[in-house]
């Protein structure tokens, strides 16, 4: 399987909003509760700044994931931390397109200037902490009982890579 990594365009916009809100329905990627619409992800995708980029994979022509380096925090001293997503279409999870849009996340806050990226997963994704961790990311925390998702509180565990 060859998987092509290429910056999200407009015309992409439907499709990551079906991935993202997959992570939601899902209960294992987000504390998001609310889907997205494709009208919100086409004007998300319109302001996003250069250091902040997003991008998709794609296999034989069809988008089954995407990923992005957001700000971790508006305060300057912060400037060098990259918080990240990664979503991957539910028929594709485990096959590896995680790790190739991951790897190239890690290139771009390195091309960027980041000195560090972060995420917050929750506990229960052991897919993902298990992809985050063998690209040498590091847990440094957890928050309990940080999200109500359906009644249940839930966990976030807290991870960094420094660049």
């Amino acid at each position: 399987m060859t998987v092509t990594i290429r910056p999200a365009a407009s015309g992409d916009a439907d499709t990551i909003c079906n991935i993202h809100n997959q992570g939601i329905v899902d209960r294992i990627a987000t504390l998001d509760t609310a889907t997205r619409t494709s009208e919100f992800v086409r004007d998300w995708l319109a302001r996003r700044a250069a250091r902040h980029p997003v991008i998709v994979a794609e296999v034989d022509g069809e988008l089954v994931g995407w990923g992005s380096l957001n700000a971790f925090n508006p305060r300057p001293a912060y400037d060098h931390v990259a918080d990240f997503s990664v979503y991957v279409e539910r028929s594709r999870r485990g096959q590896g397109i995680g790790r190739r849009v991951l790897e190239q996340l890690i290139q771009l806050a390195r091309e960027a200037g980041y000195h560090k990226m972060v995420l917050s997963a929750l506990a229960r994704n052991d897919a993902g902490r298990g992809l985050y961790t063998s690209a040498g990311f590091s847990t440094v925390g957890v928050y309990r009982e940080q999200g109500l998702l359906d009644g249940e509180w839930v966990d976030v565990v807290i991870m960094e890579k420094i660049l």
